[in-house]
């Protein structure tokens, strides 16, 4: 006789949301007019895009500067 393992997940138990549940994902994706991205994660989320454009910026005006289309010589082919 083999017994029985005890489980110590109440997920399936629990009816409130709180983003452990197993059908979240499928919740979330039903109803995409009631989840809203936290204001301090966006606040984040644009400092680091800030952030991230200055350095690109500054990057590329450290940068070495090529001519990418220098004046080509005149070519005649008769």
């Amino acid at each position: 006789m083999t017994r029985r393992k005890k489980s110590r997940s109440i997920a399936d138990k629990v009816t409130i949301r709180t983003g452990r549940r197993k059908d979240y994902k499928k919740w979330r994706h039903e109803n995409p007019d009631e989840v809203t991205s936290s204001r301090r994660y966006t606040e984040k989320k644009r400092q680091q895009r800030k952030q991230q454009a200055e350095r690109k910026l500054a990057r590329q005006e450290s940068g070495q500067q090529i001519a990418i289309h220098p004046d080509k010589p005149e070519h005649k082919d008769d």
